[in-house]
């Protein structure tokens, strides 16, 4: 009879990990996007309180630039839209995405659909974003693409959120 190997727990982990089958752990993505969040921590203790909104901008055209298309198109014009419709937003990156900081917290973010391997990219906003209708109100919208429909309602949404 042939000798049974014995399984532990660490080798099974071990080979689940391999396999991409963590359950509960946190996926290659999500572990990319924090090591960019602490990079983003040191450059942004590097550079001081004195740092500017160019800095922050020439890292979002950075990140946008890194993009695949149709996403890098997506950002581009979200990233006018933004400016155009606040500009004293400061342009950040916040977890290796473009986000947008009003006194230097996030308000709004754009997150490709690469970034985690979604069908969609996502325009979303933070708990500082003053969106707030009734009990209940969105805090993020799919984007497939970007019509002028959906520009006018992002810049409208954009404006209130720092109203």
């Amino acid at each position: 009879m042939a000798e049974r190997k014995r399984v532990t727990k660490a080798t099974q982990r071990s080979a689940e990990r391999a396999a991409g089958n963590v359950s509960g752990g946190f996926t290659e993505e999500e572990r990319a996007a924090m090591r960019e969040r602490a990079h983003e921590l040191k450059a942004a203790a590097r550079r001081g309180p004195r740092a500017g909104k160019a800095d922050g901008e020439s890292d979002v055209l950075a990140k946008i630039a890194e993009m695949p298309q149709p996403d890098r198109a997506m950002a581009e014009r979200l990233h006018a839209i933004v400016k155009a419709s606040a500009p004293d937003l400061a342009p950040r990156t916040w977890y290796g995405m473009p986000a947008y900081a009003k006194d230097g917290d996030v308000v709004c973010f754009f997150q490709s659909a690469q970034k985690f391997k979604s069908r969609y990219a996502t325009f979303g906003f933070s708990d500082k974003a003053r969106l707030d209708d009734g009990a209940m109100w969105p805090t993020s919208f799919a984007l497939k693409e970007l019509t002028a429909a959906e520009e006018k309602k992002i810049g409208a949404l954009v404006k209130r959120a720092v109203s």
